[in-house]
């Protein structure tokens, strides 16, 4: 029987009460078989509820449950297996990998479903009328939409992939169900760039505001492309010029809007050694986990902490401290400046390491696909000071382990220093490298108090 294999029940839940317990199989809710946690979410809302649940040893149970307004039954449920995706883009990171890595970095998946639960980005060219349907009667609202371009030919063309449905048909049908779309284009030069992407902005610009966003993003390459299509690669002259037309014109989209519409990443920023735009143009920053406005808020953060800092005097707290913080190479130059005014102020020793990534090539700058070998690598034979911060960005989580399935205590048994992963933000440094002081002052305390203690006992047993 099929079903949601239960994978956690919270203590004192109601779950808990009726005796349902880790690896049984919810079938049903009211009647209505349960294919994923999403019908689960829509079919379970209501105060009374019938159960069919299937026990780890086979046995039925039917249970009736009457709860309060808004109480959870304290159920979670293992993720559904992603529908794989069957596309053959021409810029997929995926097929860029190098050998080695464990299998799951190998997979692509292309699931509507992790779009709605997780924010991921999906093409939707795997999507027909029967998935169309369940999106909108059941309000998956919003999604995150691989758009790259509108022209049905040049899609096909990046995608790797023909007969699909046409995305302009397929959002607008979204659109008039009022489904939130957040969107994105993987800029290829050459290729999507040009008249293509100018109308494919105005394309998605039209269907404002269920396409509440659009980010560009320049495409990725590792040095691991063996025999698949040549790209062209994003440079310094390209970067300038991208900026310089298209902020000006993702400035009158916002004024035409409403509201900004149109972010460019990070990226075309760092490698067109452009200035970042105010972080109040990146509106509520919908498109933060897509590597755009990370660096403008982690700048607007640094200001608020140097001024929490110096406002509490932690200059003479931290004196003597000597921490080394690892970084990738894209946002080096900003937090090697954050360090610099961070350790004036509190007197400690904060020193950043770019890490090349040997793994991915040269042109993978980003500090979230630095694997542990790499941070061994750079860091190996320097004076790393009493503790090595790793931005948490560079761990898979919620399993302790890096790219490459380095763990932390690899790292310190290499580095023969602490290690400790911190929020890649200014406030979680700041809160590490002062934690880390007041434990080195008080093991200093502990240490005097010990060594106090023993004068003490050694002038007694002498008198």
């Amino acid at each position: 029987m099929s079903g949601l294999i239960v994978d956690r029940v919270m203590p004192g839940s109601i779950a808990e009460e009726l005796e349902i317990e880790p690896g049984d199989s919810l079938v049903s809710v009211n009647g209505h078989a349960l294919r994923d946690v999403i019908d689960y979410n829509y079919f379970g809302s209501d105060d009374v509820l019938v159960l069919e649940l299937e026990k780890a040893d086979g046995e039925l149970w039917e249970l009736e449950v009457e709860r309060e307004e808004g109480e959870s039954l304290g159920l979670s449920f293992e993720a559904p297996a992603p529908a794989r995706c069957g596309n053959n883009c021409v810029f997929c990171f995926v097929h860029q990998l190098p050998k080695g890595l464990r299998s799951p970095l190998y997979v692509k998946d292309e699931d509507y479903r992790l779009s709605f639960l997780y924010g991921n980005y999906v093409t939707l060219a795997n999507i027909g009328s029967a998935e169309l349907e369940r999106i909108k009667t059941q309000r998956l609202s919003p999604l995150y939409i691989s758009v790259h371009a509108t022209d049905p030919v040049l899609r096909e063309e990046l995608l790797g992939k023909s007969g699909i449905l046409p995305i302009l048909d397929v959002m607008k049908e979204l659109a008039g169900a009022r489904i939130t779309m957040h969107t994105q284009i993987v800029l290829c030069p050459g290729l999507n760039d040009g008249e293509a992407f100018a109308r494919t902005v105005e394309d998605l610009a039209r269907m404002h505001p269920f396409v509440a966003s659009l980010a560009v993003v320049p495409v990725g390459l590792t040095g691991h492309r063996g025999k698949l299509p040549a790209l062209t690669p994003l440079t310094e002259a390209y970067a300038a010029s991208f900026i310089g037309e298209w902020g000006k014109r993702a400035q009158l989209l916002a004024e035409r809007l409403g509201e900004p519409f149109l972010f460019l990443a990070d990226e075309f920023y760092i490698k067109g050694g452009i200035p970042f735009p105010e972080l109040e143009s990146y509106g509520d920053l919908p498109q933060l986990e897509n590597g755009v406005g990370m660096i403008p808020l982690f700048l607007s953060e640094a200001e608020q902490v140097l001024e929490e800092a110096e406002h509490l005097g932690e200059a003479e707290h931290l004196g003597g401290a000597r921490i080394t913080v690892v970084t990738g190479e894209s946002p080096y130059r900003y937090l090697a400046e954050f360090l610099e005014r961070l350790s004036a102020v509190t007197g400690a020793s904060i020193i950043p390491v770019a890490v090349p990534n040997l793994l991915f090539g040269a042109t993978v700058t980003v500090t979230g696909l630095v694997c542990g070998r790499d941070i061994i690598a750079a860091l190996q034979g320097t004076d790393l000071g009493d503790l090595v911060l790793v931005p948490d960005v560079m761990m898979k989580e919620g399993e302790g382990v890096f790219l490459d399935d380095l763990t932390l205590e690899d790292l310190e048994r290499e580095l023969g220093k602490p290690v400790l992963v911190v929020e890649s933000t200014p406030f979680g440094i700041y809160v590490a490298v002062t934690e880390n002081q007041v434990k080195a002052e008080n093991q200093v305390k502990a240490e005097n108090q010990v060594k106090a203690e023993n004068q003490v006992k050694a002038k007694i047993k002498i008198e």
